[in-house]
């Protein structure tokens, strides 16, 4: 599914927060979201998933404005992660990714063979076919965190918008799950903090500054030094590991002074 933004803004307050970004994720595409923190990367995927209202442009599934859609309608195309994997709860990790399939059933009617069975298959994916039945409550934080991602591939959406999902994971269950997204067939939009995952990873970038998007591009094309002193407020640049996929060096923040050498004794 293609999703475009066009001329979007939002406001909180009278302050805007995300200011007249136009973008468009193609089908299958795997897209990074970057920028520091309060660029309005959050606001933007919400915008997009239909959780904000817009004040200003126009949210386009496959070229179909969905403003006049409803909640359901819209959550069986496209599902949201955020950053909070949630509160205290007395569900079961299973009935907690069952939610995912809220839009496809009737009010009064509960899971069916069918719910069950894509529910199991999330859990697979995420590794936690063991903790199905284990309290939500009892669950580490990187834990919640693959079983809400779950719940968002349960809903089995054309789109996935995920904001931060690698918070709380550790580095094993950072690169399985970068490594899920490029696999997968739907359209994927990740907000990422970790450049060298999102350049390793993503077919393309979105970086945004101050609510706008300034680039968009390969990973090459974005990443560059002035930019990310621009932005980031830090001396690096894109380079190669020793694997040979694309990392981001850092030599520290802008402004830091040099560090002190010391006579050989």
């Amino acid at each position: 599914m293609r999703i475009a933004a066009e001329e979007l803004s939002w406001s909180v307050a009278g302050t805007p927060v995300v200011r007249e970004v136009s973008a468009d994720i193609a089908p299958g595409e795997t897209v990074g979201l970057l920028g520091p923190n309060g660029s309005g990367k959050s606001s933007l995927l919400r915008c997009l998933a239909g959780l904000r209202a817009p004040g200003a442009g126009t949210v386009r599934y496959d070229g179909e404005d969905v403003r006049d859609w409803s909640a359901r309608r819209i959550a069986r195309h496209v599902a949201f992660a955020g950053q909070d994997p949630g509160a205290d709860s007395d569900l079961r990790v299973a009935d907690v990714v069952g939610l995912g399939r809220t839009p496809f059933r009737d009010r009064w009617r509960g899971p069916d063979a069918t719910d069950r069975a894509v529910v199991g298959a999330a859990l697979e994916r995420l590794g936690l076919t063991a903790l199905a039945g284990r309290s939500w409550k009892a669950l580490s934080g990187g834990e919640r965190q693959r079983a809400h991602i779950a719940r968002a591939l349960a809903q089995q959406p054309y789109a996935l918008l995920l904001d931060e999902p690698t918070n709380h994971l550790d580095v094993k269950h950072q690169l399985e799950l970068m490594r899920l997204l490029t696999r997968t067939d739907q359209t994927v939009l990740v907000a990422l903090h970790d450049l060298s995952l999102a350049a390793r990873y993503c077919d393309r970038l979105l970086l945004l500054h101050h609510g706008r998007l300034i680039a968009s591009g390969t990973p090459a094309a974005v990443l560059t030094a002035e930019r990310l002193a621009e932005v980031f407020e830090v001396d690096a640049e894109l380079t190669t590991d020793a694997l040979g996929h694309p990392a981001v060096t850092y030599r520290g923040p802008l402004g830091a002074p040099a560090p002190m050498s010391h006579p050989s004794p």
